[in-house]
């Protein structure tokens, strides 16, 4: 392996952790607070209720 390569070697990985420091940030700061709460009779409400929208859009009823 020669210089080259390892000088490439070592900025890709510099690259990668970078990048998975800037993900972790932005999670922890946007994503990490958010909840959903779900429970069944939403879910099967939810779902139902898709599947009759888009019989309709389809024209049937």
């Amino acid at each position: 392996m020669g210089y080259s390569d390892r000088k490439l070697r070592d900025h890709l990985v510099l690259v990668v952790v970078a990048k998975l420091l800037v993900l972790v940030l932005l999670w922890w700061a946007f994503v990490r607070d958010a909840r959903v709460e779900a429970d069944s009779a939403s879910v099967a409400r939810v779902l139902t209720g898709a599947v009759s929208q888009q019989g309709e859009m389809n024209g049937n009823r």
